[in-house]
């Protein structure tokens, strides 16, 4: 007769034992397929799950494992609320599933990709006015300390 915790400890053995917790996030996605540091092909999709270790993607179409990938993702949040963002994934393929692409991640970075439009400085509008982190961080801005 198997006991509770027997159970508990077959399910962890048997069940998914990845390191880092998954979250499921379906964003769109643009992929580009690395092959001796050339862009072997690209296309669209949407991620399915992801971690700080890995990604599973819906990539419109099998994939080949072993080759490396880079992902521009399309991050749901504004930075400050004005700027879209893109998180740029680097990794390689370790698993396809027909359509399904999972991969880990070797490197990540955020990127913007442009202000809003409802954020933007209409014409004539004061344009030239320095954002308030920059004041206080010391950044040069076009050759002024501000």
């Amino acid at each position: 007769m198997v006991r509770p915790a027997e159970l508990d400890e077959f399910a962890q053995i048997a069940g998914d034992r990845r390191h880092d917790r998954r979250s499921e996030l379906a964003l769109h996605t643009r992929w580009k397929l690395i092959r001796r540091r050339r862009v072997v092909e690209t296309g669209v999709g949407r991620t399915l799950d992801m971690s700080s270790g890995g990604i599973l993607i819906e990539a419109g179409r099998p994939l080949m494992a072993g080759f490396n990938i880079e992902l521009s993702i399309a991050w749901p949040v504004l930075l400050q609320g004005t700027a879209s963002l893109q998180l740029v994934v680097s990794g390689r393929i370790v698993r396809v599933d027909g359509t399904r692409t999972a991969l880990r991640t070797m490197q990540h970075e955020f990127r913007t990709s442009g202000v809003a439009a409802e954020h933007r400085t209409p014409p004539g509008a004061a344009a030239h006015t320095t954002p308030q982190f920059l004041h206080a961080s010391g950044f040069t801005v076009f050759g002024k300390v501000q």
